[in-house]
């Protein structure tokens, strides 16, 4: 599991998905899951690793719930990312199978993020100012949560690598110290 840990601690560090679709509306460029996916796949061969999303309703009340996990795999041991999405039924102008294709897409995309640690602050629904003031400026590394600091502490003990967790938050020193002496 620790060969596993460090694999994915190298696509964590190294990947660099781009943000390849446009919205004309907001003017800002957004990262779907087709380009964390694009960007993955030089990692795969390199690594001798995998990566599937699979997906399942948890829930149908009050609305559709969807799972989404993404697996990053190396045939013997894997890890996993969830993200849990709700389906929009009332949306006008979709039909059913668009509202649950519009979802999946949606939960696809943050389970690879939470797995990749790719930082939806630097995702456009954080950044944009939806056309009202200059460009924002790039953002320093988000605080690390709590949730986010427990599976950090895991990720430690099973082998991964503090610097993959420097480099996507910023940490306290007390939190810092606490890690490192993990």
């Amino acid at each position: 599991m620790k060969e596993l840990n460090n694999k994915l601690a190298q696509v964590q560090t190294k990947l660099k998905a781009k943000k390849s679709s446009y919205n004309s509306f907001g003017k800002y460029y957004f990262r779907k899951s087709e380009d964390i996916l694009e960007a993955i796949k030089p990692f795969l061969l390199e690594l001798d690793v995998s990566v599937v999303i699979k997906e399942q309703i948890i829930a149908t009340e009050p609305v559709p719930m969807l799972e989404s996990s993404a697996i990053f795999s190396d045939g013997e041991n894997q890890i996993t990312a969830t993200a849990v999405v709700g389906v929009d039924l009332t949306q006008k102008g979709m039909q059913t199978s668009q509202q649950f294709g519009a979802a999946s897409t949606y939960g696809k995309k943050y389970a690879l993020g939470n797995l990749l640690l790719i930082d939806d602050t630097e995702d456009a629904d954080a950044s944009n100012t939806h056309g009202k003031g200059a460009a924002v400026a790039a953002k320093p590394k988000p605080k690390i949560t709590v949730e986010q600091f427990n599976k950090a502490k895991d990720y430690l003990k099973n082998g991964g690598k503090l610097e993959a967790i420097k480099s996507k938050y910023t940490l306290s020193q007390t939190q810092a110290a606490t890690l490192a002496a993990l």
